[in-house]
């Protein structure tokens, strides 16, 4: 993350923004990456609008070992099957940003689905400001059951051919990761800028998978290296990408890391990526 008010000044800074960056130091020192300064996301127009014509969108909920998760799903308009890509959330939330994403996917002819993480507290919209604070109080282990469980909710899902891909970014990229190490029957896992699995993980994965990350993100490149050999020697088919000039979030369109080339090219190549394993 760019130091800001380099002068040392903060004055200006709200209690929101101040709470904001109490939460980026504890990430940072709970060993999390991904804490990235984000614009007004309200001031971002979507990509895909929220009532596109083209797709039919809806709140659903699927079911956990504990009870149900809350997801935002969107699919083409046609009422047919398709393949499944489950979406995972940066640390920020199902916010308007992830579920713009979802739709650019579903318009692409997936069934896309977002499950929101903070669930157990009611959702994203039941954290209010201190979205950055819940997440952080999540019981990870529960969390990686919670995404796990979506591949065999899309699995079976009426309007699916059962073919499922995962993606996510930054705190999502990490629980993608997961996700491929948590299940067999996922087909395809397209990590952006996530922690990498631990090398006995990756011996359990079976899905392709397709990584991206940003060249100045120091903390998650270290474990490029002995990931892409575990990956090596586990079988795993693979690819890394690695994109000159971006940081840490570089895909965030509502985010100050935002890399508007960098992004279009590791979004064609998860379309296409998508399209030839889930077919």
């Amino acid at each position: 993350m760019k130091q800001m008010n380099q002068a040392g000044d903060d004055r200006n800074i709200t209690p929101e923004r101040r709470e904001f960056l109490k939460n980026c130091a504890a990430l940072a020192g709970a060993g999390i990456a991904g804490c990235v300064v984000l614009s007004d996301m309200t001031a971002m127009a979507d990509v895909v609008p929220a009532d596109d014509s083209r797709l039919v969108t809806q709140r659903i909920k699927y079911p956990v070992g504990n009870g149900e998760m809350i997801a935002y799903l969107a699919r083409p308009k046609e009422d047919k099957k398709y393949p499944a890509v489950i979406v995972i959330q940066e640390i920020f939330g199902l916010n308007p940003h992830i579920e713009d994403a979802t739709r650019r996917i579903a318009l692409e002819g997936f069934l896309a689905v977002a499950p929101d993480a903070l669930t157990p507290i009611g959702g994203t919209s039941a954290a209010g400001e201190n979205v950055m604070g819940a997440m952080m109080k999540l019981d990870q282990a529960e969390a990686v059951k919670n995404f796990t469980a979506a591949v065999q909710y899309l699995k079976t899902h009426p309007q699916s051919t059962g073919q499922v891909g995962c993606t996510g970014f930054s705190w999502g990229g990490a629980m993608t990761n997961q996700v491929a190490v948590n299940s067999p029957d996922l087909k395809v896992a397209i990590p952006y800028y996530g922690t990498v699995a631990t090398d006995d993980d990756v011996q359990k994965i079976k899905a392709s998978m397709m990584c991206h990350f940003a060249e100045d993100d120091q903390r998650i490149n270290a474990g490029i290296p002995g990931f892409e050999a575990a990956l090596k020697k586990a079988g795993v088919e693979h690819q890394i990408f690695i994109y000159p000039g971006t940081q840490h979030g570089f895909n965030n369109d509502t985010g100050r890391a935002y890399h508007k080339e960098a992004a279009a090219e590791a979004w064609k190549r998860t379309i296409d990526f998508f399209r030839r394993k889930l077919a």
